[in-house]
């Protein structure tokens, strides 16, 4: 299924109750968009989530669902909620309250892309920004929401993985004493978005693949894992972040030449957690 949003891609038939989504690697950028900009096409790239859903797009081979952005994260941001708002970006929005995405310029409409860089020449007019929403947020998040009550229906729970990369420099100072930088951080909220066991069976399936794995640090979940992480009533999210370094050039936002062979590891990553919400292997509702 295609819509200017995003596309879904369904199993065959749908035997696991995680759903696999992308977010932030949407690359259909408007012409308008880019030419309105002050930034050059790779420049408005560079907080793009590259090559994300190419990484998980076996989900569907084993049972899984795959929603991916085809909207581009500078144009807007599907892991924020529809009202996190700039006024710096649309003209008539009044400031509500301190909201720290917000103030850095990561709202819904983003004020900039990596390392501070301005998006726009000027705001958007409140109708402009509505446009967006309705034609981008609404429908991928209206996908999401049936997505998640249909597998929720059909299994008794349901298992979101909200799948992004992180830039290599968000690790890099990191730790010191020694410590390994962890090449996937599992955002889960501290254990507000999901079961700890669904938590545990995820970091099981990329250390097993070989993966240095973390949590919380540096990214806990954003606006997708607050929204529909519900572990008491069946329904949970843990973000997934891998350090871009692994698979892509990020200067060049381009796979590496070694990019298939670590699609090929994922794609025992991703058959091991789909098995953890597969027909014949329930899990008890947490």
């Amino acid at each position: 299924m295609t819509d200017p949003a995003y596309d879904l891609a369904m199993p065959a038939r749908q035997h696991s109750c995680v759903i696999f989504a992308s977010p932030h690697s949407g690359r259909d950028y408007p012409a308008a968009f880019l030419r309105d900009s002050v930034l050059d096409e790779r420049a408005i790239r560079s907080s793009e989530d590259a090559f994300v859903d190419r990484l998980f797009d076996a989900a569907p081979d084993f049972g899984a669902p795959l929603l991916s952005a085809r909207v581009p994260r500078a144009y807007v941001d599907l892991n924020r909620g529809v009202d996190e708002l700039d006024p710096a970006v649309v003209a008539g929005v009044q400031r509500r309250g301190h909201n720290p995405r917000v103030a850095s310029g990561l709202g819904v409409i983003p004020r900039v892309v990596a390392n501070g860089r301005q998006i726009h020449r000027g705001k958007l007019s409140r109708s402009q920004a509505q446009e967006r929403l309705d034609r981008c947020w609404h429908p991928y998040h209206a996908t999401l929401k049936g997505l998640l009550a249909a597998t929720h229906l059909q299994f008794g729970q349901a298992i979101l993985v909200d799948c992004h990369s992180m830039p290599h420099e968000a690790i890099e100072n990191m730790l010191g004493g020694g410590w390994a930088r962890p090449e996937v951080v599992l955002g889960d909220r501290f254990g507000a978005a999901a079961g700890g066991e669904v938590v545990d069976r995820i970091e099981a399936a990329f250390s097993a693949a070989g993966l240095r794995v973390a949590r919380n640090a540096p990214f806990a979940g954003a606006y997708v894992a607050q929204a529909y992480g519900r572990p008491e009533r069946g329904q949970h999210a843990v973000q997934i972040e891998i350090d871009r370094s692994i698979y892509m050039d990020e200067r060049q936002i381009a796979p590496r030449p070694d990019f298939d062979a670590f699609r090929a590891l994922m794609r025992g990553v991703i058959a091991e957690i789909a098995a953890i919400g597969a027909a014949d292997m329930p899990l008890a509702a947490e």
